[in-house]
Order: structure tokens, then sequence, then C-alpha cells
């Protein structure tokens, strides 16, 4: 993608639909007076007078306990230097986003218009009274060291200036464990640090905190090292100065144990990773490009253990792993401060975490067989759904042992079932899917690439790695719409309609008339149905030269099931095809089948859609909790519609009796797990959260999956296709880009599966 195309891009997103990234949506109730009368006056008068009488009050009767301001001033934003505080805006909402995604943290970004320290400190002890908490964002050293320090010391909410103590956690954790690798106590070891700033001071001070020494650390900023005897060195440097009489990163790195960058692009050599001590620990963090290339670094050492800021290599030094949950932990427990205490706290629990079995779901994300605590492995994932139960409860301890907490936890376990609840409001599940199929690209046929939208999903999936796209359809119309999106790569482009490939033609046919002889189709009826795209883009699913193919964009659902059926067919031992639709909504995940072939499926053909169902769910990381759906409840109707869901239950539970599912049963009871329980206790769903519904027909499926995405906004990802031979899916007719990109991923992940299952049964 060029640099002019990636900008418009970028500024399109933070335009279209509307303005910004983030928006306030009521809490309550808005759609009667006594609503309104209740939210506004004359009802709000009592939650302001129970404030003031205990200003505590506010954490019961506003949102003031889970919102956090997002304050900057734009003198040190991302790579971009002093660009004031309303070009800062962009990141702080996008800090706000990650709060809420990661954590259901609500952040406010706040841009203050000064760069006078006092003027700043006292803007913001002005308007604390609104929030939990307060994260400094992007203001520039040593401002910032102080600006921190004295707010700490004047407010009674939690501040942390992310820049500086975020890659501190993060990196500290994963120090933490690389030393356990290398066999190397920290007391011990010598230390380099490239660069002065913000982050470097933060995480040499949390290092020293864990036992590193000072006289063991050389750090070194634009001028070359930091010695003691150099003139005019503020207090900040001076507190890192060396004895040592050394001034280069050349001279600092021979026999160092372990290398900190947080500097520049490049400025470490092979040379100097050559000098290192055995079992370098190398942290290059300088992003986008580090201070040296992940590939040049375990070329030039076998020994190394290496981490970086870019989410391309193993070990991410990413702050996302951080700030959520120490602020969600803060929060929770209404601490005073984030304090050194609160800080190692998240430390060790992210070292900890990274040692204990990773679940399946975070190996599906990352495209791994088995993630373990090893040279690769060193700190958690950013999408491991484990981080807010396990780094929450660790930073609320620690703020309870040292007395910094307002409001203590007693139950342990409920508090974690909360913090579980929080962790599903988001797109982890697309995130997941995208990550997944980059891990392995495949070749996937888009049938329908001579419209604008299909070939925008298909320059997005190359540029982002996660397929390669062949393109079929008119060849002048794709060639011109490429040039019109920009879109320069060499992408292998088929037209079914072109003599150019008679000879793939004439044995695609010849394949499809040898199929299909015995059911009326002639060699020559053959011949015309491959100058039809799905026909010819499905024989090259078939024959191998192609790993997947996605169709459907602009024609209708069963015109483009038919020939799919007919070449493609259905995997062995698989009596019908059906779709699920994977919706992601507030509660999490959710699964629906069948959404778009059987009409009226029996009993036994319930049970098969459920089964396969389930094997969706679980491909994508989820144990499968399914409730057959009716509009009755166990029994308390004799019509045949509520008998063939109860029998599909029976069969399911001879046939699969590990399998977690029940019914029949109303949707609302389904979903909501403690009227489930209170009124059905003896269903395998009590006490379960329910992520996957089986609807008795087509009518019902889709008619649901189609309102909660028109009414409730929930997005999409489907029909995928279960129980065919091959990895092809059908889209709903006019799905928008990033559904067909949805699409894309999920043929790759299907056609991963499948060359999975193929090595499995080849080895034994």
């Amino acid at each position: 993608m060029s640099k002019e195309k990636q900008r418009r891009e970028a500024l399109v997103y933070h335009a279209k639909p509307q303005p910004g990234k983030i928006k306030i949506v009521p809490t309550k109730p808005y759609s009667t007076q006594r609503d309104l009368a209740l939210a506004y006056s004359p009802g709000v008068a009592e939650p302001c007078l129970e404030i003031a009488k205990n200003k505590d009050n506010a954490y019961k009767y506003t949102s003031k306990g889970n919102l956090v301001a997002i304050i900057s001033n734009g003198t040190a934003v991302l790579g971009l230097g002093n660009i004031g505080p309303e070009a800062s805006k962009p990141v702080m909402e996008g800090k706000g986003l990650l709060f809420k995604i990661f954590a259901d943290i609500d952040g406010i970004d706040i841009e203050v218009d000064t760069e006078d320290v006092d003027k700043f400190i006292e803007t913001v002890k002005m308007i604390a009274p609104t929030f939990g908490g307060i994260n400094l964002e992007d203001i520039k050293a040593p401002e910032a060291f102080e600006i921190e320090r004295r707010l700490k010391e004047e407010l009674d909410i939690p501040v942390m200036h992310d820049d500086q103590h975020g890659t501190a956690i993060i990196s500290a954790a994963a120090l933490l464990n690389a030393l356990e690798i290398a066999e190397k106590k920290i007391e011990e070891v010598r230390i380099v640090i490239s660069g002065a700033g913000a982050a470097a001071v933060s995480c040499t001070k949390l290092y020293k905190a864990f036992g590193a020494k000072a006289e063991n650390i050389v750090m070194l900023d634009s001028k070359g090292v930091i010695r003691k005897d150099a003139e005019n060195l503020s207090a900040a440097k001076k507190e890192f100065a060396t004895d040592r009489k050394i001034d280069t990163l050349d001279e600092a790195m021979v026999d160092a144990d372990v290398f900190i960058g947080l500097s520049i692009a490049n400025i470490v050599s092979p040379e100097m990773l050559k000098s290192m001590a055995p079992n370098p620990i190398v942290f290059a963090m300088a992003n986008p490009d580090p201070e040296i290339a992940y590939d040049l670094a375990i070329d030039t050492r076998k020994d190394i253990i290496m981490a970086t800021g870019r989410s391309d290599h193993p070990n991410q030094v990413n702050n996302v792993l951080g700030f959520p949950f120490i602020f969600r932990g803060a929060l929770d427990v209404r601490a005073t401060a984030i304090n050194e205490a609160m800080k190692m706290a998240a430390v060790k629990a992210l070292a900890e975490l990274t040692k204990q079995p990773v679940p399946e779901q975070v190996n599906i994300a990352y495209g791994e067989t088995r993630l373990t605590f090893g040279r690769e492995y060193i700190i958690p994932k950013p999408f491991d759904q484990r981080l807010i139960h396990e780094v929450p409860p660790a930073v609320a301890k620690a703020a309870m042992d040292s007395g910094v907490a307002k409001a203590p936890i007693s139950d342990w376990d409920k508090y974690k079932e909360e913090l579980m609840l929080r962790s599903g409001n988001d797109n982890k599940v697309v995130r997941l899917l995208h990550g997944r199929a980059r891990s392995n690209a495949k070749k996937i046929v888009f049938a329908e690439a001579d419209h604008l939208d299909v070939l925008k999903a298909a320059q997005i999936v190359h540029e982002e790695g996660i397929a390669e796209p062949i393109l079929l359809g008119r060849k002048d119309i794709i060639l011109e719409l490429k040039k019109e999106l920009e879109f320069d790569a060499d992408i292998a482009i088929i037209d079914p309609m072109s003599d150019e490939f008679d000879e793939r033609h004439v044995r695609y046919a010849t394949k499809y008339w040898e199929s299909r002889k015995r059911s009326g189709v002639t060699f020559y009826s053959a011949k015309i149905k491959m100058r039809e795209r799905n026909y010819f883009g499905a024989m090259m699913v078939l024959e191998g030269d192609a790993d997947g193919m996605v169709s459907g964009y602009s024609r209708a659902y069963p015109t483009v099931v038919k020939p799919i059926l007919e070449v493609i067919g259905r995997a062995s031992g698989v009596k019908k095809v059906a779709t699920v639709n994977i919706m992601i909504t507030e509660r999490g995940p959710l699964f629906l089948a069948d959404t778009s072939i059987n009409i009226e499926p029996n009993a036994e053909e319930l049970a098969d859609i459920a089964q396969m169902t389930a094997n969706v769910a679980s491909t994508f990381g989820f144990d499968p909790v399914l409730a057959m759906l009716s509009y009755a409840n166990f029994g308390s109707s004799t019509h045949p519609n509520a008998t063939k869901v109860r029998e599909a239950v029976r069969i399911l539970h001879e046939t699969a009796p590990n399998l977690v599912v029940d019914g029949e049963i109303q949707t609302d009871f389904a979903l909501n797990k403690e009227l489930h329980e209170s009124k059905f206790p003896f269903s395998k769903l009590a006490g379960r959260k329910v992520n996957t519904l089986i609807f008795p027909n087509l009518e019902s499926s889709n008619i649901t999956y189609k309102l909660l995405k028109e009414l409730n906004g929930a997005d999409s990802i489907g029909p995928i296709m279960v129980g065919l031979r091959k990895a092809v899916h059908i889209m709903q007719l006019g799905a928008s880009v990033d559904e067909i990109v949805n699409m894309a991923a999920v043929a790759v992940i299907d056609a991963q599966e499948r060359e999975k299952r193929k090595k499995a049964k080849g080895s034994k």
C-alpha cells in the first residue's frame, strides 16, 4: 500500500461515519416522562444530596468509579513530537478505545492547552472530582516526571503516566522471565539502557526495584554514555550515571547481559551483539523499527532472547498488556494511588501468567500448535483473555495490602467472575480471526472481483497478509478498478469467459462432466458451465489450484449454493450442509445455526447441525454451550414443532454425551443464566453461559440474525458453510467490505484446519 493511500484510509477511518472514535451512550432508561424525571429534575436531586453528605457516594450514584481521564498537552505525541493538544486528540481517543475494549473502562480524553507545568497541574486538579483515575499521556520529559509526581502527591485517585510506567511494567515481566530462561540473576547482570526519556527512566527504576544493581547499569542518551563526570546533568540523568570510563554503545555492549532499547532504529550492529555475554537478552523496543531488526538479531546469535515492540515477531512489549488492567484493579478497590507495590504486582502477575498452560483460544488466535514458556514466549499475548482475571486482582490485592484501597474486595471468586463478564464486550473474535488467518495465509478465490467492494476486500486481505487473493471476473474491469483503488500488487486475474484459459476450461469441464454425467450433464453443458465464475472458482478449489473461495456478493444465495453443492459436494459422512453465523454481541460471541440453507430440518438433521456448529465454536477456541431453541420449554408443548427439537436433544445426549446441550427451550431462558437456573435446575445448561443457539427452522434463524445485525448493531461473521468437502463460503447478497474480509479469513482458517487434519491422518 502506498503511503498516500494509507494516509487517505486513515483519514477516512477517523472521519466516517462520524468523526472520532468514541461516543457517550445512556446507561439508564429514558423512554418515559417518569424516566426523565428520575434522570434529571426532580429525581436527580436525591443522589446530589446523598453525595453532598458524603462525597464518596459519587462512586455509588455516578459513573466516576469507571471513568478515567486521558490527559495530554500534546508535547510528545508518539514519534511526532510536540504537535499541540488538538493534534494529540486522535491518539487520546484511541487510548480511550483501548481502555474500553480491553478492560471495559470509560476513558475520556482531555487535551490541555499549556506547556506550563503549574498550569497543567492546576487544571488537572480542578477537574479531578469528575474521574476515578488519571492516565497521563504523551507529555515530554522532564516535565512529565514533575507533573506525575505532584499529581500523585496532591490527588486521592490513581494517577499514572503510561509512557513511563506501561513499558516498564511489561518489559520488567519479560525481563524476569528471560533471566529465568537464561539462568541469570537480576542482581548480577550487566544492563545497557539505550535512551534516557520517560520510559527509559521508569524502566530502569523498576528493574532496580526488582534487584538490579546501579553499578551494573549503563544508560545512554543521544550524546552517548551518561557518566558521572559529565557536566550539566539533569537530576534524572544523575541518578543513572555510571562511574565506568566508557563513551559509546559499542563499549557498553561488551560482556553486557541485557540490552534495553528505547531510542531509535538500527543503532545496534551484529558485532555489538556478538560482544555480549552468553544468552544475551535484547529488548529492542523502538517503534516501528527496532534498534536491531529481529531477523538479523536471531541470525547473529542463536542463544539470544529477543523482544521488540512489533506484533509481527514473538515477545511483543505492548502497553495494552498493562494499563487497562492496572487501572481496572485500581478502580475496583477505589485506590487512592497507583504505587510501586501495585506496579510490581502487575509485573509478577504478567510473568507468572506466561508460565501457565495457554488456553486453546490463544493458540488458535496466533496460529500456534502450543505456546509454551520459553525464548519465544516470555510475556503473554495481548489477546489472552486471562489477562483481565489475573492482572486486576493482583493489582487490587496489592492496593489493599499497601493501604491505598478504600473499597476492599472480600469475595475474590465473585470479583473474577465479574471481570470475565467485562471481557465479552468487544470485537476480539474478529481480531483473533484475522490474526490466525495471517499465521498461514492461503490462496482464496474472489469469484466476483469485478465488483468494487469485493476488490476492495481482496486488496485488504492481500495488504494485511490474511490471504493470497485470486481475482475472478472481467479482466478489463478488474484492471480499471485496481487502478482506481491504487491496488498495484501483482495478483492473479482470471476471466472464466476468456479464451485465454482454454486448457484449464477443458480440464475442469472434463472433471465436472465425469462426476455429473449420470445426473443429466453433457460434456458440452459442462464446458458452458465452466464459463460461469462460481463453477469455475469451485473447480479451482476442488482441483487444488486454490485453497478456498468466497462468493455471493452480487447474486441471491440459492443461485450460488447450487453450483457449489454440485462441484464441491458434501464431506464424507455429512447428510446436510448447513451454515453458521457468529454474532458479535455485548455478551460475547454467539454462534447461530442454521441461518441460510435448511428450511425445515427434522430431528436428526437438527442434531447434525448442532454437532457441526459445536465444531465451529471449538475451531474458534470456545467451549460450545448449546441451547436447542423452541417456543416451548422442556415438554410444555406436544406440537410436532416442539417435539422434533426435544427428539434432537435426545439424539445428542445419546450420541454426544460430552457435549453441553439441552432443550427444547425458549430464547430468554437460554440466554438468562439466572432465570434458567431458577426454573430449570435439572438442565445441562443450568449455571452455564450459553454461546451457541440452534434454531428449529430457517425462518427463525435467518430473521433473528438479521434483526440482531440491524437493530442491535451486532457484527456478523458468516454465513460459514459447514459440511462441504472444501473451504468454500457464500456471503449474503450485498455484504459489506468488512464482512467480505471476514469471510475470506474464515475461508483461510477453514483451509488451515483441513490441512491440519490431512497431515494428522498422514502421520498415523
